[in-house]
C-alpha cells in the first residue's frame, strides 16, 4: 500500500509518499481501503514535533485522525459491518494518510448516504468534536444562544448546524468572505471579527464554542450571562476567570465514538447536515497541510487517496 511517512519531526516538507507493508485487521478491528484522509491541526502539531512529550509516536509514523472508505477486511469479534460497507471514523491519532487502515470497529460507523467517501472522510473528527462540545460539555437547550468562534472550519461548520438543529440561536464569527457559506449552514448573526469586536455588539450568550483560544478566548468572558459555558477544545479556559464571571469553564480532548458517529450520519441522512472539502492528491500531502497550517479554510482539507 501508499502512504506518507514522517521520517523526523520537523515542516511538511518531510511528508513523504512510500511504498509499505499492508496492515491486517486484529481481533475487533477492520482493514479498510481508504478513499479519503483529512487533515487536522493535530496533523501538523504533531509533525512540528511539539506533542512528543504528550503523544509520544514511534518513527516513522503515518499522519492522519480520520478517514472513510470500505471495508476490505474484518478480524475476530467484529460485529455490525461486513465487506464492502462504506465506513468512516475517527481513528485515533495517526495512521490515516495511505490507502489502507486498520481501525478499531467500534470507531466506525456507516458513510452517510448522502455523502461519497471522500466527503465523508472530512466529517468525523469534526463532527464529533463539535458534537462532545455543544452536547456533552455544554449541555445545549433549545432557545439557549451560542456564540462559535472560528465558525467556517471544520468544526465550527458542523457546531453551527449541530446548535442549529438542536433549537439554539446561533451567533458566528469569521470573515466577510464565510458569512454567505455560514447563513446557508444556519447561522442566524454574523461577525467579522476583523471589522467590529465582537464583545461589543454581543452580550448575555448561554455558551460560546471557542475554536480560537488566545486573545479571542480571553474576550469571552464579559460575553457570558451568568451561569453560561465557555468550552474550547483548542486551549484549556482559566478557572479562575470562570470564578470572577460565574461561568463553568470546560476543555476536552475529542474521543473516538461509532455510536455517536452514526446518530450524526442519521442527521446527514435527514438533510440536517452537510460538509463542505476541498481535495488534494495524497501526493500532495505537503500542500494540504500547508494549507491547513495558514489557516482560514472553509470546511475541511481531505487526501483523495485514489489520485
Amino acid at each position: 500500500m501508499k502512504a506518507i511517512r514522517v521520517q523526523e519531526y520537523g515542516s511538511p516538507a518531510g511528508l513523504q509518499l512510500e511504498e509499505v507493508t499492508d496492515p491486517v485487521a486484529g481481533k475487533g478491528e477492520v482493514l479498510i481501503d481508504v478513499e479519503g484522509a483529512a487533515v487536522n491541526p493535530i496533523d501538523w502539531k504533531i509533525l512540528s514535533g511539539s506533542k512528543r512529550e504528550v503523544i509520544p509516536l514511534a518513527l516513522p509514523y503515518t499522519p492522519g485522525v480520520e478517514v472513510a472508505g470500505t471495508v476490505a477486511a474484518i478480524g475476530p469479534d467484529v460485529t455490525g459491518f461486513a465487506i464492502g460497507d462504506a465506513v468512516f471514523g475517527f481513528i485515533g491519532i495517526a495512521g490515516g494518510y495511505a490507502t489502507k487502515a486498520v481501525v478499531p470497529a467500534e470507531r466506525l460507523a456507516l458513510v452517510p448516504r448522502s455523502l461519497s467517501n471522500v466527503q465523508a472522510s472530512g466529517v468525523a473528527a469534526a463532527a464529533l468534536t463539535a458534537w462532545q462540545a455543544l452536547h456533552e460539555h455544554a449541555g445545549i437547550k433549545p432557545g439557549q444562544t451560542v456564540l462559535i468562534h472560528g465558525a467556517a472550519g471544520g468544526v465550527g461548520s458542523m457546531a453551527v448546524q449541530l446548535a442549529r438543529h438542536a433549537g439554539a440561536t446561533v451567533i458566528a464569527t469569521a470573515s466577510t468572505s464565510k458569512h454567505a457559506y455560514l447563513e446557508e449552514l444556519g447561522a442566524h448573526q454574523l461577525i467579522d471579527y476583523r471589522l467590529q469586536p465582537f464583545e461589543k455588539v454581543v452580550a448575555d450568550v448561554d455558551v460560546v464554542l471557542d475554536l480560537i483560544g488566545g486573545e479571542t478566548q480571553a474576550r469571552s468572558w464579559q460575553v457570558l450571562k451568568p451561569g453560561g459555558v465557555l468550552v474550547s477544545p483548542v486551549s484549556a479556559p482559566n478557572p479562575e476567570l470562570a470564578r470572577v464571571h460565574a461561568v463553568q469553564a470546560k476543555h476536552f480532548a475529542t474521543r473516538p465514538d461509532g455510536l455517536q458517529l452514526s446518530a450524526i450520519a442519521e442527521l446527514f441522512n435527514a438533510g440536517h447536515l452537510q460538509v463542505e472539502v476541498e481535495t488534494f492528491a495524497l501526493s500532495q500531502a505537503q500542500h494540504a497541510v500547508e494549507k491547513s497550517m495558514a489557516g482560514h479554510a472553509r470546511g475541511k482539507i481531505v487526501l483523495d487517496t485514489r489520485r
